[in-house]
């Protein structure tokens, strides 16, 4: 018996409403997350993604998330584009047309004309909107992220499980360790342990970086060894609560830097040339031994872009390093890039014979 026209309609209708509820639930939407503020619930997978800290934003962009407006920093500096976008993956953010919130303070007003169906807090840090946590939440989903506890690749698997994007961070992460392998096997550690900073000239300060931050794990990963604090030393925490780290001044500065080798994050050839500069260090064995090295002004904010570009020199073709670790540059990346005296009298040979 054939049903009535209207019937076969209805159960059409039904059965396509059935199949796009399945096809949801197997796609995870929707899901909970779980932050320091509790257990939220993102109905469906995010389309105009807000990120009100800076060092978010990198690792949303890595990991192609629809990221519609960032918050920035001050423009116009070595690590800062005009729109006060790090440099690192400022290219990206332009062409994805990523809409500058603001500079500094942030504003809920303007994360509000965005109309986000996602909004992304940094827990810790100078770009952390967790004062306007309650105003932000009535707006949009609003998630706290703590990206000062764990490596950026972590990082990256947590946004990418919250927006989504988990196979594009996957793959990212896959990308870089593959990297990692290459310049592992080639790398000449120098004189273990290592002291990692951020040094700043005028103040004659620095921030250390703590085992727990993302520059600290990368340097591990690559099988470096951090230098341990002396015990009873007097330091402090950024704000009273960051993990990633310690801030050295005055007489404390000297003690803290007690590693071997000083590796300058978010510092250049200049930074070097200043703290060698510096009276109150001129005693330490790493400056004594020029083993003040840098790693560029983009690692600041460690994230897939930055962390890439600190190995990438290192993955061109080389023969083979010099297994007596020079002393006299200061850039690690050219030296890890540096071929030994034998791949030298190799590549003469070859050229004899063609």
């Amino acid at each position: 018996m054939r049903l009535p026209a209207f019937y076969r309609w209805l159960l059409l209708v039904v059965g396509i409403s059935i199949s796009g509820i399945s096809l949801a639930q197997d796609a995870g939407w929707p899901r909970q997350i779980q932050d320091s503020r509790g257990v939220h619930t993102l109905d469906h997978k995010p389309a105009r993604i807000v990120s009100t800290s800076v060092t978010l934003t990198g690792s949303l962009l890595a990991i192609d998330a629809p990221v519609v407006a960032s918050g920035a920093t001050t423009p116009n500096n070595r690590f800062a584009d005009d729109q006060g976008f790090m440099r690192q993956w400022s290219d990206v953010a332009k062409a994805r047309h990523v809409a500058r919130l603001y500079i500094g303070e942030p504003n809920a007003e303007t994360v509000a004309a965005q109309m986000p169906d996602l909004i992304l807090i940094s827990a810790t840090g100078g770009d952390s909107a967790l004062a306007l946590y309650d105003q932000l939440s009535a707006i949009a989903p609003t998630l706290v992220i703590n990206y000062d506890d764990k490596s950026w690749q972590s990082l990256l698997t947590q946004l990418g499980e919250i927006t989504g994007q988990e196979k594009q961070a996957a793959a990212r992460i896959a990308e870089f360790e593959t990297q990692l392998t290459t310049v592992k096997q080639r790398i000449a550690l120098p004189p273990q342990p290592v002291s990692a900073l951020v040094y700043t000239p005028a103040a004659h300060s620095a921030n250390l970086w703590t085992p727990e931050s993302a520059q600290g794990k990368l340097l591990t990963q690559l099988g470096f060894t951090l230098a341990t604090l002396p015990r009873g030393l007097q330091t402090s925490k950024s704000q009273g609560k960051r993990h990633d780290i310690i801030q050295l001044g005055g007489e404390n500065l000297a003690a803290g830097l007690n590693g071997e080798s000083l590796f300058l994050f978010a510092g250049d050839n200049k930074d070097v040339a200043a703290l060698y500069a510096n009276p109150l260090l001129a005693h330490l064995p790493a400056v004594q031994n020029k083993r003040v090295y840098a790693l560029g002004t983009e690692t600041f904010r460690l994230d897939y872009y930055s962390a890439t570009l600190l190995l990438k020199p290192a993955c061109r073709p080389v023969l083979a390093l010099s297994e007596s670790y020079p002393t006299d540059q200061t850039d690690l990346v050219s030296r890890i890039n540096a071929p030994s005296s034998a791949s030298i009298a190799n590549r003469r040979r070859l050229a004899k014979t063609t």
